[in-house]
Parts: structure tokens; C-alpha cells; sequence
């Protein structure tokens, strides 16, 4: 029941996007029935001798308790303590402000959805989880109405359930100017932050997932530096407006959606210098934006070796890609129903585009192609309205399609979209950073084989082409 008004509340909210934001109030997450709580052990009595701002200092053992810290204290684990919920219950619940919960292993909650067991609950304002391993828990960390609170470097791995019966690995409700950073969060649901203003999410990992991170009504956020891998969708953004996505890697999200980054009825955003590769559809944009305050900003992203580079519904308008490179695509750009993507742009002043597929040349050596990119292959345009034709891509029936389509202009489609000029050279990759380790490694090497290998194929197919001043 919880999940099917949940649906009710994005239906309506979807027929009316022009009020979102204008102080609308919203239902908030169900409250949990409270579990009996176990008897007291030797970690609530401590809390219930504790006085404000003292530092609990907790060692080696477990501890079989249901935690309710009431007081702005700090609780500091030694290497070796754990917190068994038992599978039974909630484990630690915080209901006063400024309370630090630092090292612990947290592990074992119950497995009811309706009362939505969790490891960590924050229920006040400033808390500090941070450096925690929660392990087999249905929810994560869970912040309500919790703001200017950090989540840092945190491990949080879900239970061994169905996808659909597990809970969320982490979750912001009206938390706002809340720091996630550095965090490893795996085999769980969703992250997802709702109604939350001002949120930064940077140096996190988010693998074997159904959402790496999903937003819903929550402006002002800041996405850097993370790293979504193996999960059904890396980013999906709804109903947000001022969110800035930089120098993120989404790689290999192939669920049933299988975005790399969605965008639904967002506004005002920047999506600049990501890594989005191996993805079912790269990047995904439906109603985006939906006001003319600002074009949807796309610039510095390296979109390559997805089934399709970008899928655009019909209604997304006033998106600007500029200084991306489209790296062998299977459709570099789709238009999804019917519809055509004249009222967005490909290029701007004289920068435009990468494309792999593009098959003019540069006779001047300024490092702009001499011609306009269109995308007019004929074999896209049929797999557009008849999507089972994908059976036969890279086979000799797809090649027999465009050469009919290069040997009779009366068949070829109108273009989907056109780069006036169109880059010579693929742009750097730049996303990366410290927040993921040695996968950062792996996959800054994996960019800069990828751009060399490009490099490789451009340099040979255009060493027949003779330049200005040049004879063959």
C-alpha cells in the first residue's frame, strides 16, 4: 500500500511540474512501528549516565542492543565492535541534535519493509555517521528531516534479498545542506534523496543497485566525483531544478531502464566532464528542462560504447551539448516516439561535437571538421520504428541498408540532428578523482585507451585526405 500512494503522489506531481517547489507540503515517509526494544545492555546504560557532549569511547565485543541516543554525545568504536540487531528490529536511532556515531559495525536488522527496519535512523539535526560498516540491513542510513548532518565513509551492504524486497542503502527526507561523501553502498535499493535543498554527494561508489542515486524535488544539489557502477540506473534526477553533475563515472547500468543519468521534468542543471560508458542509454532526457530559465547544459562528457549515446523524448526542449565526445554508440543520439530534436542544439559559436561516426574531414587543420555532421543513417531510422530490426545490427543486412541509403538520396531519412562543427579530435577525459581508489585507476586507464585508440582510427582513416597546399 505504502508503494502504490507513492505512485499516486509522482503521478500527480508529473501532471503539474509548474507548481513544484512553491512550498506545496508533502506526505512524508510512513513512521515506523516501534519495535519492543531489547533489554538495556551495557551500551545503554553508559548512554543513560552520559551527559551532553561527552565521548563515549566503545570496545571490542557485541553488543545485542536497540540503541536510542536522546543526548548530543559522541560514540567512538575500537576496532572489533559490533551491533547485532539480532534480525529482529532497528538498530541505532538518534533523536537529539549533534550526535557522532563514529567506527562501529552495524549488522543484522529485521526484514520488515512496512517498518522499515534500519541500521542508523537520524531523527535531529547535525548528526556525523561516519567511518561505519553496516552490513546485512535492510535500510541503510536513513535521515529525517535531519539537516546539516554528514555521511561520510560509510560502508553500506543490503540483505541477500529480491531487488524489489530490499530497502534503501541511503535515504535524505527534508535533510537539506546534508555532505555524502566517500560512502561505498552496494545490493540494495535505492539511495534517494527527497524534498532535500542544498545536498552535496561526492566520492561515493554505488554498485549492484536499482538506483546508484535517484532525487526527487530536492534543489541545489551537488553531484561530483562518484562512481555509479552496476546498478539497474546510475543517476535519475525528478522534479529538481539547479543540480550540477561533474566528474562522475556511470558505467555498465543495464537494468530494464539501464540509464547511465535520467532527467524527468528537471530544470536548471549542468552535466559536465563525466565518464558514461557501457550503459543501455547513456543519458536519458524526458521534459528537461521544463522552464526557459537556462538550456540543459551537457559539455566535457565522454559518451561511449552505450546501446544508445542519448535518448530524447519528444518533450525534452533547450538542451546545449557542446565539447562532448560519442564513441561508438550503437545510435549515438535517438529521438524515442515521434517527434525531432530541432529545438535542441549540438553545437554553439564554433565548438560542437566528437562523433566517431563522422565522415568529413578538416582541409584546413583548425581542428573543426569542414563539414556538418547530420545523423541520418538509414538503419537507425528503420530500428526507431521497428525496434526488433536490432537483431540484425553489425550484420551484413545492416550494411546492405545504408548502402542503399548512400546509393539513393530519395530514401534517406530527414536528419535527427545536425553538428555545424563538428571536432576532429576527441576532448579530454577528466573524470576521476581520489574518492574511489584504485578503480579510479583502472578507469582513467580504460579513458585514455579508449581516446587513443580513437586517435589511432581518426589519424588512419584520414591519411588519404589530402590538405590545403598538399598534393597526394
Amino acid at each position: 500500500m505504502r508503494h502504490r500512494a507513492h505512485s499516486f503522489l509522482l503521478v500527480v506531481a508529473a501532471a503539474a511540474p509548474a507548481a513544484l517547489g512553491q512550498g506545496v507540503e508533502h506526505t512524508p515517509p510512513p513512521t515506523p512501528a516501534i519495535a519492543a526494544a531489547t533489554e538495556v545492555g551495557p551500551l545503554g546504560r553508559r548512554l543513560a549516565a552520559a551527559r551532553s557532549g561527552d565521548v563515549i569511547e566503545v570496545g571490542p565485543g557485541i553488543y545485542r542492543e536497540r540503541l536510542r541516543i536522546g543526548k548530543p554525545v559522541t560514540l567512538v568504536a575500537r576496532p572489533g565492535a559490533v551491533l547485532d540487531g539480532g534480525g529482529t528490529t532497528d538498530i541505532v536511532e538518534i533523536t537529539a541534535p549533534g550526535v557522532t556515531l563514529r567506527g562501529f559495525t552495524i549488522r543484522n536488522t529485521g526484514i520488515n519493509l512496512d517498518r522499515e527496519n534500519a541500521g542508523i535512523r537520524v531523527l535531529a539535526p547535525r548528526a556525523t555517521i561516519e567511518d561505519n560498516v553496516l552490513e546485512d540491513i535492510l535500510f541503510g542510513i536513513d535521515l529525517r528531516e535531519a539537516p546539516d548532518s554528514i555521511v561520510r565513509r560509510n560502508t553500506i551492504g543490503g540483505k541477500a534479498l529480491d531487488i524489489a524486497r530490499r530497502g534503501d542503502g541511503l535515504r535524505l527526507w527534508r535533510s537539506d545542506r546534508t555532505v555524502v561523501e566517500g560512502n561505498v553502498i552496494h545490493n540494495g535499493r535505492d539511495a534517494i534523496v527527497w524534498y532535500s535543498k542544498g545536498v552535496v554527494v561526492r566520492g561515493n561508489v554505488a554498485r549492484q543497485s536499482r538506483y546508484g542515486l535517484h532525487l526527487m524535488f530536492s534543489d541545489g544539489v551537488t553531484i561530483t566525483d562518484n562512481e555509479f557502477t552496476g546498478n539497474s540506473v546510475g543517476i535519475y534526477l525528478m522534479y529538481s531544478t539547479g543540480v550540477r553533475i561533474e566528474g562522475n563515472r556511470l558505467l555498465r547500468n543495464r537494468g530494464p531502464s539501464g540509464y547511465g543519468i535520467g532527467l524527468k521534468e528537471t530544470d536548471q542543471y549542468s552535466v559536465r566532464d563525466n565518464l558514461i560508458a557501457g550503459n543501455r542509454a547513456g543519458v536519458y532526457i524526458d521534459g528537461s528542462p521544463f522552464t526557459d530559465r537556462m538550456p540543459g547544459e551537457f559539455t566535457g562528457n565522454t559518451i561511449a560504447c552505450n546501446d544508445a549515446g542519448m535518448i530524447f523524448l519528444p518533450s525534452a526542449r533547450g538542451n546545449e551539448l557542446t565539447g562532448n565526445n560519442f564513441i561508438d554508440n550503437i545510435d549515438q543520439v535517438t529521438v524515442a516516439g515521434r517527434g525531432s530534436l530541432e529545438a535542441n542544439r549540438f553545437w554553439k559559436g564554433d565548438r560542437g561535437n566528437y562523433w566517431s561516426d563522422y565522415t568529413g574531414y578538416d582541409r584546413n587543420g583548425d581542428g573543426i571538421g569542414d563539414f556538418v555532421h547530420e545523423s541520418q543513417t538509414l538503419f537507425e531510422n528503420l530500428m526507431e520504428r521497428e525496434p526488433s530490426l536490432r537483431l540484425f545490427l553489425f550484420s551484413p543486412a545492416q550494411q546492405a541498408v545504408e548502402f542503399v541509403g548512400r546509393a539513393l538520396p530519395a530514401v534517406r531519412p530527414e536528419p535527427k540532428f545536425t553538428d555545424e562543427v563538428p571536432l576532429m579530435r576527441p576532448v579530454p577525459i577528466t573524470a576521476g578523482g581520489a574518492g574511489t581508489g584504485h578503480a579510479t585507476g583502472r578507469l582513467a586507464a580504460g579513458g585514455a585507451g579508449l581516446l587513443a585508440l580513437a586517435g589511432i582510427v581518426l589519424a588512419f582513416g584520414r591519411s588519404g585526405v589530402p590538405r590545403e597546399g598538399v598534393t597526394s
